[in-house]
């Protein structure tokens, strides 16, 4: 969808190996998927839509195939509509409708999305997975995720720049645990010892979003001390004169 307006202030940098990740990735990515995009376009399908359909896609493979312990023919579902979150940006440049709308849209269903996932493996875990310590870390993969979205989003609707990127984001969240969960699925097929992958990413997962939020929250109180402080001295010195 549209791509997020830019807020004031200084951005946040991203290391050199999520940089070259997502120029060269993006760059294959659009080159692939211009034409299918243009396609829906001549069809008339709007940007919208393919957003709604995407989520869809995603919460019904998770919620599905993942409770039934299907982890790699759900994954395999899930990675086919997350690719709906590209076509839907190229559409919308194509088109030249790059919104505030779209990009609100985007985001809020990409909560969903990613929600859904979390739950997959939750009820996984509660029901025949049978194990409530990493029922408790899905769902607290879930919570989390959401949460280190949300410092980054207030912390920029009160005016900070947030300048950090965080030790996992939501893409490196999402790689992680999909790809461990399709790796694990392969134990249905023989694979033997592969399942515990899954556990292990999402310990991953949790570990490194607790570290996130902290680092989020840390950078929030800071900026937010500095800009006290900044708008103090404003202050002093417009008394001064």
């Amino acid at each position: 969808m549209g791509q997020p307006v830019a807020i004031k202030g200084r951005a946040a940098t991203p290391t050199v190996g999520k940089a070259m990740l997502n120029k060269y990735a993006r760059a294959f990515f659009t080159r692939v998927l211009t034409p299918f995009a243009a396609f829906l376009i001549r069809r008339g399908v709007s940007p919208d839509t393919v957003t709604l359909i995407g989520t869809a896609g995603v919460v019904a493979g998770a919620l599905v195939f993942y409770p039934m312990g299907e982890f790699f023919w759900g994954t395999v579902v899930i990675t086919l509509f997350v690719f709906s979150d590209l076509v839907d940006g190229n559409m919308a440049r194509q088109l030249g409708r790059s919104s505030r709308w779209g990009a609100f849209l985007d985001s809020t269903l990409d909560r969903v999305a990613d929600s859904a996932i979390f739950a997959g493996f939750a009820l996984w875990y509660a029901g025949r997975g049978d194990d409530n310590v990493l029922c408790a870390v899905s769902i607290f993969c879930l919570a989390s995720g959401q949460v280190v979205s949300y410092t980054k989003a207030r912390g920029e609707a009160i005016g900070l720049p947030v300048a950090v990127n965080g030790l996992v984001e939501r893409a490196e969240r999402l790689v992680v645990s999909l790809v461990a969960a399709g790796f694990a699925g392969l134990h249905a097929f023989g694979v033997p010892g592969i399942q515990y992958l899954l556990p292990v990413a999402l310990w991953i997962v949790a570990v490194g979003s607790l570290v996130t939020l902290v680092q989020r929250v840390v950078t929030v109180r800071r900026e937010s001390a500095e800009a006290e402080a900044a708008a103090q001295q404003d202050q002093d010195t417009g008394a001064a004169k």
